[in-house]
C-alpha cells in the first residue's frame, strides 16, 4: 500500500501529561508495529533533552505518540520544524488550534461545521454560580479529549452550586469550558491522509457500560463498547463522514485525526454536533482509529507505514516551498 523504503524511525511517546500511560502504550505498539515491517524504530520517553536525544539519533522521521501537552499543542511540533526533522500528525499551527477547545470552535462553527455553544469561566466562580442552566458540561480548555470532564446536573452530587471540596476539573485547571450537555448517542470518525487525499472510514458508536464516555471508559478493557459501523440513519452516518473530513481538512490536520460527536435522534439532523477534533488519536489496543482503518481494510501496521507515509509527504512538500500543515 505504502511501498515505503526501509526507514530509521524515532518513536516519540510518554511525556509528562496526563495521558502519559496512554502515549507509552500507544508508543510502544506502534514502534512493534513498524519493527515487525521491517523498520529500524528508536524509542524515545520524551524529557526536556528531548531535542538533543532526536539530534544524537538523527531519524528519518519522528513518529509522534505524545498525546497532551507539550506533544500535541505545538510546542513539539515547533522543535521539529527548527530542527528540519519529518514528524507525523499536524502541524505548529493546526496543532495550536486544535488543542484548545475554544479556537477549535473559532475555526469550524464558521465552516459550518455544528458545535455546542459555550464560554471560559472561572474555576474559582463555579462555587458562587452555574455558567449556564443545568445540565452542562465542564471540560479542561487545553487537554486531550475525555481528561478532566464533568457533567453537572440537578441530581449530581456537586452541589448547588457547586461545593468548594466536590472533587472535578475544577480543582487542577483555573479556567475551564462550559457547555450545554447534549444528550443522546455519542460517536466518532476517524480520517486518514491518503497519497490522493484524506479520507474519513466509518462511524463508531460509543456505549460506555456505566456513566458517560470518560477518560476511564475510553482506555478500561471492557468498560465501553464499540459499535462499528454505527448502526446510523444513513443521512446521520453521511453527515458524521463529511463533517469528520470538513474539520480535518478546516484545521489543516496531517496523517490523521478524530471527530468526536454527540447526537440528540429525537432533532434529526439538527440534534447532531462535534465535540472536538483530536489530532493526536489514540494508537493503543483500544484505540478507535486502528479499529476503523481495520474495518476499513487496512491492519494496525499497515496504517503506522500511511501515517509516516503523509509525514514525508508533507516534509517534501513544506522543504520544497508549502506552508505549515
Amino acid at each position: 500500500m505504502t511501498d515505503l523504503p526501509k526507514l530509521h524511525i524515532a518513536v516519540l511517546m510518554g511525556g509528562w501529561a496526563n495521558e502519559r500511560p496512554v502515549s507509552l502504550m500507544s508508543g510502544e505498539g506502534v514502534a512493534k508495529a513498524l519493527e515487525e515491517r521491517g523498520h529500524s524504530v528508536t524509542r524515545i520517553d520524551m524529557d526536556r533533552q528531548v531535542a538533543a536525544r532526536i539530534a544524537e539519533v538523527a531519524p528519518d522521521v519522528v513518529f509522534n505518540a505524545l498525546h497532551g501537552v507539550p506533544g500535541e499543542d505545538g510546542t513539539v511540533q515547533g522543535m521539529l520544524d527548527l530542527m528540519g526533522v519529518p514528524y507525523t500528525h499536524s502541524g505548529l499551527v493546526t496543532s495550536v488550534i486544535a488543542i484548545d477547545k475554544q479556537l477549535t470552535k473559532q475555526a469550524l462553527v464558521p465552516a459550518g461545521i455544528p458545535m455546542p455553544g459555550g464560554r471560559i469561566v472561572k474555576s474559582a466562580d463555579l462555587h458562587d454560580r452555574d455558567p449556564m442552566p443545568r445540565p452542562y458540561v465542564l471540560k479542561p480548555v487545553n487537554e486531550g479529549s475525555s481528561v478532566g470532564v464533568a457533567i453537572v446536573t440537578d441530581e449530581g452530587n456537586y452541589g448547588n452550586p457547586i461545593a468548594r471540596d466536590a472533587k472535578g476539573p475544577w480543582q487542577e485547571f483555573r479556567e475551564l469550558l462550559a457547555e450545554p450537555y447534549i444528550k443522546g448517542r455519542e460517536m466518532t470518525s476517524a480520517v486518514v491522509d491518503f497519497p490522493e487525499g484524506p479520507r474519513a472510514l466509518a462511524v463508531t458508536e460509543l456505549k460506555p457500560k456505566s456513566g458517560f464516555y470518560d477518560f476511564d471508559a475510553k482506555y478500561t478493557d471492557g468498560m465501553t463498547d464499540h459499535v462499528c459501523p454505527a448502526d446510523l440513519p444513513d443521512n446521520i452516518r453521511d453527515l458524521c463522514l463529511e463533517y469528520a473530513l470538513k474539520a480535518h481538512k478546516v484545521l489543516g490536520c496531517k496523517g490523521t485525526s478524530r471527530t468526536d460527536f454527540r447526537w440528540d435522534e429525537e432533532q434529526g439532523e439538527d440534534g447532531l454536533f462535534v465535540l472536538e477534533t483530536n489530532t493526536q488519536p489514540g494508537m493503543t489496543a483500544l484505540s478507535l482509529v486502528p479499529e476503523q482503518a481495520r474495518y476499513a481494510g487496512y491492519e494496525y501496521g499497515e496504517l503506522c507505514e500511511m501515517i509516516v507515509a503523509a509525514a514525508l509527504r508533507d516534509h517534501a512538500a513544506k522543504s520544497g516551498g508549502g506552508g505549515d500543515g
